[in-house]
Order: structure tokens, then C-alpha cells, then sequence
């Protein structure tokens, strides 16, 4: 037995015996050529196993694109989301929600103040000059609000608006200025809506407890 072991450790280390017995070197070229067929077997196994872990890899990726929503479209800046955001004040926020980035911010506008309802008083609405359409203001004011939005310079007949009261939309705009603070909102790491809201909220919650 011990014969056959110093062939097959002469075989694995690439080493050769300076005088093997005849029966000795007939085991070894045995043993070679067994070993021969089997890397060939194993080099063929890893190809397939290759090819097979690439198309599953592949597969998972097109199951993960289908799992969910993605609200993210090209604008001019490149490939983003919008986040269209209500709040009460600089840490307050009421709701939200995304759009792709190539969506008109005013209907996704009305879509929240349709979910937020009327006021139980009367209360000022500070919206961004993207939310002046006759349609959104229209909205604001069949709920009970007080539109405060200047109006574009394209306007054939523009009107009045609280200037003063209009200064306080900066503390949305803080706002979103902390939330644009964490990396994973800022770069939109989650492709599915449904983990990027949640990641918002988390901010969100983070940011108050401050």
C-alpha cells in the first residue's frame, strides 16, 4: 500500500521517482491518466456551472425589476425621482409621494391635496410656482385653502399674493435640504417605491427626533 500512496503524492506535487519499480510506474501512468480524465470532467463541470450561475444571476435581476413600482424617469438633470412633499413647518411633514422625474409636478400636487381633504379651519397654502395652474389653485380653494403661489411671468393676468406669508416656504425648502443630507435619499440607492418611501419616512422620523 505504501507503494501506490508515493505514486499518488509524486502525482499531485508534479514530482517523479528516480527509480520507480516497473509495476510502480505502470500504477502511475494509471493514476495519470485517471486524474487526466477527471481534471477534463471538472473543467467542463465549472464551465457549466458558470454559465448556469450567470443566467441565474440574470434571472433574479429581471425578477427584482417586476416586484414593484419605480418611479424614476429622465429629465433634463439625468435619471432622478420627484418627492412632492406637504408640511406643516420646517420638521413637520404630512404626506408625501414620488413621481418620475420627467412628470409635471401639478397633477401629483392635486393627487395630495385630494388625500389630505379640507381643513378643519382656514388655512394658507404655500405652493411652488410648479403648482400655479388654474386647475391646482382651483382645487386648493373648492378644499378651503388659501392659495399663496406668485404667478408666472407668462401670465396674461397674474394676481396678488400674501408676499410676507409666501417667505415661509423656505422652511419647506429646509426641509427638504435635510432630508437631501442622507446619501441613501439623495442617490436613490432602492430602486422599488415602496423601500424608498420607507427610507423617507425613516428620515423623516429621524430628523424630528433631533
Amino acid at each position: 500500500m505504501a507503494r501506490p500512496a508515493q505514486a499518488i503524492r509524486q502525482l499531485a506535487h508534479h514530482l517523479h521517482a528516480h527509480a520507480p519499480l516497473g509495476q510502480v510506474g505502470r500504477a502511475g501512468a494509471r493514476l495519470r491518466a485517471v486524474a487526466a480524465r477527471a481534471d477534463r470532467a471538472d473543467q467542463a463541470r465549472s464551465r457549466v456551472a458558470g454559465l448556469h450561475q450567470r443566467q441565474g444571476a440574470s434571472g433574479r435581476d429581471r425578477r427584482a425589476k417586476k416586484n414593484g413600482p419605480q418611479a424614476i424617469g429622465k429629465s433634463r438633470g439625468g435619471w432622478n425621482t420627484k418627492i412632492h412633499l406637504v408640511a406643516a413647518d420646517a420638521r413637520t411633514a404630512i404626506t408625501f409621494s414620488l413621481s418620475p422625474g420627467q412628470a409635471h409636478d401639478a397633477p401629483e400636487g392635486r393627487e395630495l391635496l385630494k388625500r389630505l381633504g379640507k381643513p378643519n379651519r382656514a388655512l394658507h397654502l404655500l405652493m411652488d410656482r410648479a403648482y400655479e395652474g388654474n386647475e391646482t389653485r382651483q382645487l386648493a380653494l373648492d378644499l378651503g385653502y388659501t392659495p399663496v403661489v406668485p404667478p408666472l411671468s407668462t401670465r396674461l393676468q397674474p394676481w396678488e399674493y400674501d408676499r410676507e406669508m409666501y417667505k415661509r416656504r423656505n422652511e419647506v425648502e429646509r426641509l427638504f435640504r435635510r432630508l437631501k443630507g442622507y446619501r441613501r435619499i439623495f442617490s436613490r440607492f432602492e430602486k422599488l417605491d415602496v423601500m424608498f418611501l420607507a427610507f423617507i419616512c425613516f428620515a423623516l422620523i429621524a430628523d424630528a427626533l433631533r
